[in-house]
């Protein structure tokens, strides 16, 4: 039965002792106990009860019907063509919040209209005392759209564009396109056969030359609008083509000189021949893969797939005897061109062979045995089959010995008459396996092993290239490679990065020279004419190399032709081949100038300040340049050679229309859905077998399609990604976040200019009036920093350094720290203080729309057009004002360590508040230990008041014992800790415990780098100035573990 009697009156049971009374210390730690546990019980209901009365809150606000915001209607812009854009009120509703395509809209035509990216001169045309920066745009080819690649190409070269007019020199950027020989040619014909079902034969050279020319246009003007929508400030006054009239000029220039001085010669050699395309390629044009063994690779025009990475052996029947002698070949179709058996003249087992004849078996033809010391005696059966006229070390051997050279092949790759009525007319893969048949069936066939090897493809075509004998047009190169090499090695060009100078003597030194005709119909007609004695008219020219004249005109051929044979009747044939597109290519830094002409263009921009490409075309293109300007004009064509990386996809894959990975640069500044990307696959020339692998790979990375980003976003990512390293590994989803900081700096420039006021008129100068408060001083300095770390930056080419500083500056200095922290002294300030601080946002604003101006043109433009302009500035466009550069009266590190203290302390208190989840009556104490911080915390205590949400007390002390019990910590610094008072308002016992987990942390980093600094070579291999830096936070840990176990100490005092 249950009793409410007193326990002293309440019977113990049988056998057991009355408890023992309790002390009075221990009663009244008891009675605490049961109240604290009553206000925790209560505080316990309090919070349920809040927590049921949001819940019904919310249950209630759900009830509610949403309201539907109104849709913002469809910007259309309002602004005439090439007209200064009308700017309409930020609470316009297509301007409250960043939206590319409005920020964009207008301004490049007004920019190009107005003439601004035009090369400014002295009054008398001559360069501006500032200097000149020129920089050619590497052509793009006119064979489609521009990718991602030709955008980071852009990206680069503009910055450094607008920067360098930004400071004022006579800055030109060159815009230009290549008529991209090879390319054009067979993109056009995949496109007439897809259409039409027809060849270029079927149309004839002018009809089909034309046909290029009208989708040149097309294309040319698509890729100006990609141009002109990345914000690119070309002087459209000066566009260059390859193929017009002045730039084909330079071309019969130069081929006529060369050709005269004895460097351009014709003869007949082993060339780089693509059936599929049906000409010659340069070495740089073919794509050597390696493959380990047997492989069975696509081959254009074959439904099979053809066999590679075997080494065929069979057997060649000696003349007069049984002997047989067995050769080796991965190319068994080509022993119908065979004219000889080379041996080593060392080599005892055929020593006796040498001079006789072994017999092909199926053409009437007899095969020298020849000794060779290029014969290895110990690499298979030591004797090798010589093929002089299709493969290049037989060839050096056919020309040593007087072998026959025979060709064998068609230009189309089937066999001609030469290798017998059973294989004239057959394809070469196909050859291939009836060779192997038909020497089974004579008993001639050995056996077939495995052989890695290297297959050459066309880089176009990807067709299999077969050596071929062929009468061309040859550039000699060695002593222009020579000059090349001098002009790097003298500092007189400048290749960046280290890596791609390297690359450049590599290749120079190993050079050979270069085959420049090439069998198509578009591009530059090589100037060579043969010349026929007599009246017969001939249409093509014939295999005599001593009958060609080479001049600028046919009249002009015909008067060398008569000095070279007077008195004789002749008619002229013109080479129908065309040059290498990098012929025309290698001439465009003084070709686009006017040269051979003494223009006032070569005058100021010859030789260019720099030429920026991918480090893939370094020998394409730019080696080739230096060749022929150093050549040509007796002066380096540049000063420098920027190389960028290349662009991959999210997966590290190079960019591949075949993949599906190729992005258009107006999809990410438009942005488009996963639809739209797909259907552009349709559009294109990838065959059907390749369609569903590249839309595969679209659904994988653009599930939701490509989100607009703008052109200044991807302009600016872009620029980030360039490291110096040798691949960018592209994410959409960084260039997105680019663009939600574009929108922050939007709208921080909106905050700011409502800061500000309407009629407000900035000082005539950013001078300081030395009136400054701490955080104007320390923006300034910020700015100033930013400034001189971003100019520098850019002078070394370190575009992700340039582009960090910008962004700390908007977003962690300008918009985080002085937007807000300035708000205090022009909200409540002094008439004076608000003055002055407005002063200063005017200048870190306007400093930050110009730091960035380069990697961001069209947000900058809108922002900046909108701010009131100084007394007396009258420049008109952003593009043409004054890049913020170092201030020395802008310098105070003094006030950078004194308001970064200020910032410590703000974030330190707002941190506890936080964590302690105290909203109101805040107290705070901070704690400084030297009088340096005593002093700037008490002349900034108003300011720290103003920045921490729900502070109520802010004392400054230098003696820790006058702060109060039950206060938790947050230390800045050895010198600076920063209390909260928590005493009523936490869980003690939790406090310790998370005091001490603070503790154990911040022993375990000190131990941590008292190990770092503790390794042998540490004094010698870390910078002076980081061992500095080391020393100061092993000081920090040493100071914050103190504090913090002193805190634990009174936490445990309060436990009392």
């Amino acid at each position: 039965m249950a009793t409410n009697a007193p326990a002293d009156q309440n019977p113990t049971a049988a056998g057991t002792e009355a408890p023992k009374p309790k002390t009075e210390k221990e009663l009244a730690r008891e009675a605490l106990k049961k109240e604290k546990q009553a206000k925790f019980e209560a505080k316990k209901a309090k919070l349920e009860a809040e927590k049921a009365a949001k819940g019904a809150t919310k249950e209630k606000k759900e009830k509610k019907p949403k309201a539907v915001a109104e849709p913002v209607p469809e910007y259309v812009e309002e602004t005439p063509k090439g007209e200064k854009k009308i700017l309409k009120s930020l609470d316009d509703p297509a301007f409250k919040s960043y939206n590319p395509a409005v920020v964009e809209s207008a301004w490049y035509d007004w920019w190009e209209k107005e003439g601004f990216f035009e090369p400014e001169f002295t009054a008398d045309g001559q360069v501006k005392p500032e200097g000149v920066f020129m920089v050619p745009a590497p052509p793009p080819n006119v064979t489609g759209a521009l990718h991602i690649g030709h955008a980071l190409t852009i990206a680069i070269q503009d910055t450094l564009i607008r920067w360098n007019r930004m400071l004022g020199k006579t800055v030109l950027f060159l815009p230009g396109f290549d008529h991209a020989g090879i390319s054009t040619q067979s993109v056009v014909e995949k496109m007439l056969w897809k259409k039409e079902g027809k060849t270029r034969h079927d149309l004839g050279r002018p009809k089909f030359t034309g046909l290029v020319w009208d989708w040149k246009q097309e294309y040319h003007d698509r890729i100006k609008n990609q141009l002109k929508r990345m914000g690119a400030s070309y002087d459209w006054t000066r566009e260059a083509f390859t193929m017009d009239e002045k730039l084909s000029k330079a071309v019969l220039e130069a081929f006529v000189r060369l050709h005269d001085e004895g460097i351009i010669y014709r003869a007949n050699r082993l060339v780089n021949w693509c059936c599929q395309l049906n000409t010659t390629l340069s070495n740089l044009e073919v794509d050597n893969i390696e493959i380990p063994g047997r492989t069975l690779l696509s081959v254009p025009g074959y439904k099979e797939k053809v066999e590679f990475g075997i080494i065929v052996s069979f057997a060649y029947e000696m003349e007069g005897s049984d002997e047989k002698v067995i050769v080796a070949t991965t190319r068994p179709e080509t022993m119908l061109g065979d004219t000889a058996i080379a041996v080593h003249p060392d080599d005892e087992r055929y020593k006796h062979l040498i001079g006789k004849f072994a017999k092909h078996p199926f053409v009437d033809r007899r095969l020298p045995i020849v000794a060779d010391d290029y014969v290895e005696k110990d690499f298979g059966t030591g004797c090798v089959k010589i093929t002089p006229a299709h493969d290049p070390n037989d060839f050096a051997i056919g020309e040593r010995h007087n072998l026959d050279f025979i060709n064998i092949l068609n230009d189309d790759g089937t066999f001609n008459e030469t290798c017998g009525e059973k294989f004239a007319g057959m394809k070469r893969f196909e050859a291939r396996k009836v060779v192997i048949e038909e020497l089974t069936k004579l008993g001639l066939y050995v056996e077939t092993k495995d052989n890695p090897m290297s297959v050459p493809l066309c880089n176009k075509s990807k067709d299999v290239i077969e050596p071929k004998m062929k009468p061309q047009w040859w550039v000699k190169q060695k002593a222009m490679a020579g000059a090349a090499m001098k002009a790097v090695k003298d500092g007189e060009i400048k290749i960046r990065p280290a890596v791609s100078e390297r690359e450049f003597f590599t290749w120079l030194e190993k050079i050979q020279d270069w085959c420049i005709s090439r069998q198509l119909w578009w591009g530059h007609q090589a100037p060579a004419y043969y010349v026929h004695l007599g009246e017969e008219e001939h249409d093509a020219p014939g295999n005599d190399d001593k009958m060609w004249v080479v001049a600028h005109t046919k009249e002009l051929a015909e008067e060398k032709a008569r000095e070279k044979f007077p008195g004789q009747k002749f008619t002229l044939a013109q080479d129908p081949d065309v040059l290498d597109t990098w012929f025309s290519s290698g001439l465009f830094p003084f070709s686009t100038l006017g040269w051979p002409d003494k223009t006032p263009d070569m005058a100021s921009f010859y030789p260019n300040s720099l030429l920026e490409t991918g480090w893939d075309i370094l020998f394409f293109w730019v080696a080739r340049m230096i060749m022929l300007g150093i050549k040509m004009t007796g002066s380096i064509p540049f000063n420098e050679v920027f190389c960028h990386s290349l662009v991959r996809d999210s997966e590290g894959r190079k960019m591949s229309k075949s993949l599906g990975n190729v992005v258009d640069p107006l999809d990410i500044i438009n942005g488009a859905s996963l639809e739209s990307l797909h259907a552009k696959l349709m559009l294109g020339n990838l065959d059907p077998s390749e369609v569903g692998r590249a839309t595969t790979y679209q659904k994988t990375a653009f599930p939701d399609g490509i989100p607009q980003c703008g052109s200044d976003a991807l302009h600016f990512a872009l620029c980030h990604y360039t490291t110096g390293g040798r691949d960018i590994n592209m994410d959409i989803k960084v260039v997105d976040g680019y663009r939600k900081f574009c929108n922050k700096m939007y709208q921080a420039t909106k905050f700011a200019m409502m800061r500000l006021e309407d009629g407000f008129v900035p000082k005539p100068t950013s001078k300081v009036t030395g009136q400054e408060s701490l955080v104007e001083k320390w923006i300034l300095h910020k700015l100033n920093k930013a400034a001189q770390n971003t100019n520098q930056a850019l002078e070394e080419r370190n575009f992700l350094v340039a582009t960090d500083e910008i962004y700390r500056y908007w977003l962690y200095e300008f918009c985080d720290v002085y937007i807000e922290n300035s708000k205090p002294l022009i909200l409540e300030g002094t008439p004076e203080q608000k003055r002055s601080a407005q002063d200063t946002l005017y200048t870190a604003l306007e400093g930050a729309l110009l730091l960035i101006h380069p990697f961001m043109p069209f947000v900058t433009e809108e922002l900046w057009q909108r701010l009131p302009r100084r007394p007396e500035d009258k420049t008109r466009t952003v593009c043409k004002a004054s890049y913020p550069t170092f201030v020395e009266e802008f310098n105070d590190p003094q006030a950078e360590k004194d308001y970064d203290l200020v910032f410590a302390i703000v974030k330190a208190a707002r941190s506890l508040t936080v964590e302690y989840s105290i909203k109101d009556k805040a107290e705070v104490f901070v704690h400084s230990k030297d009088a340096e911080t005593a002093k700037t915390v008490s002349e900034q205590k108003a300011s720290i008041t103003a920045l921490v949400k729900g502070l109520e007390k802010l004392e400054s002390v230098s003696d820790v014992s006058a702060i109060p019990e039950g206060c938790t910590v947050n230390v800045v610094s050895e010198k600076c800790s920063v209390y909260l008072l928590v005493k009523g308002r936490v869980d003690v016992d939790s406090e310790i415990a998370k005091t001490q987990k603070k503790i154990a942390k911040t022993t375990d980093s000190r131990k941590r780098l008292e190990k770092a600094m503790a390794v042998g070579d540490y004094k010698t291999k870390v910078k002076a100035e980081v061992q500095e830096a080391d020393k100061q936070r092993l000081k920090d840990f040493a100071a914050e573990e103190k504090t913090l176990e002193e805190l634990v100490a009174k936490f445990e005092t309060l436990r009392a």
